[in-house]
């Protein structure tokens, strides 16, 4: 019996390609893996904080332009500008004890993520674009890139976590999207990124970012988690950010924020 040649369409994929595939196909294998569990991140006092800096804030856009729906601060560094470009509906610790204490935490829980165990190793320069990822741990060791749309299937459980460890960087492209099916919770995913994440125009992103640096969300960019930075400063420009609550909560008040932000910038 002769042996079956490997199909053409096959044998002319390049590495990348197949590369893809492969992991594509890990991932749809994981969805179906329930065994994991995977523990959320405690955030203690910087919980509260949509935004929360190392090296300042700034705002910037027209008046009113970007709505943040949680508190801010910043510390060592406490200068927030533009601040006549936001409105948030929490409160603004600048640089006080809350502040000081929150990053005490914000350490603490970058730690944690950066400790622990991945479930997936990707190779390096990842595009989790097109890809559906169950609960797990998550790691390149070099960037996280999304350049079309990362949905994160929680199984039927809304305690279903994922945490993604970048080791230098996370970059979102234009109007790029996470989706969220099957009970996944936005208060349950994290970002922790070893220097500086950067949402790209339009791109609606979930998950709270943990930076080493600088976090920047481009012009309309959503995120419906938190910025969070160690020591780098975070910028804004006409976005919205919010900070999540457990449950069905979460995207019906993220929806109602994104109307009343929108609503702003028609006045």
């Amino acid at each position: 019996m002769k042996p079956v040649k490997p199909s053409p369409i096959i044998s002319r994929l390049n590495k990348r390609l197949a590369t893809s595939l492969s992991l594509f196909a890990a991932s749809t294998f994981l969805i179906q893996d329930t065994s994991a569990t995977v523990l959320a991140l405690d955030l203690v006092e910087a919980s509260s904080f949509a935004v929360l800096a190392g090296e300042g804030i700034t705002a910037a856009g027209p008046v009113n332009s970007t709505l943040i729906r949680g508190d801010i601060g910043s510390f060592a560094v406490t200068s927030i500008t533009g601040l006549e470009n936001v409105v948030f509906n929490g409160a603004n610790h600048a640089g006080d004890g809350v502040t000081q204490s929150a990053k005490l935490d914000l350490g603490a829980a970058y730690s944690d993520a950066a400790s622990r165990t991945p479930l997936v190793t990707f190779p390096p320069i990842t595009d989790l674009s097109g890809l559906t990822l169950a609960t797990g741990v998550y790691k390149d060791s070099s960037s996280f890139f999304l350049t079309g749309t990362l949905t994160l299937d929680g199984g039927g459980d809304p305690n279903a976590v994922w945490i993604f460890q970048a080791g230098t960087s996370l970059i979102t492209g234009v109007g790029s999207r996470v989706n969220l099916t099957n009970g996944a919770q936005a208060a349950n995913v994290f970002w922790q990124v070893g220097s500086s994440a950067t949402l790209g125009v339009g791109s609606d992103f979930v998950g709270s970012i943990l930076a080493q640096e600088s976090i920047t969300l481009n012009t309309s960019a959503t995120l419906t988690g938190r910025a969070l930075t160690l020591n780098g400063a975070v910028t804004l420009d006409n976005n919205l950010v919010t900070v999540p609550e457990t449950g069905s909560s979460t995207l019906l008040g993220a929806s109602l924020a994104l109307l009343a932000l929108r609503s702003r910038r028609r006045v």
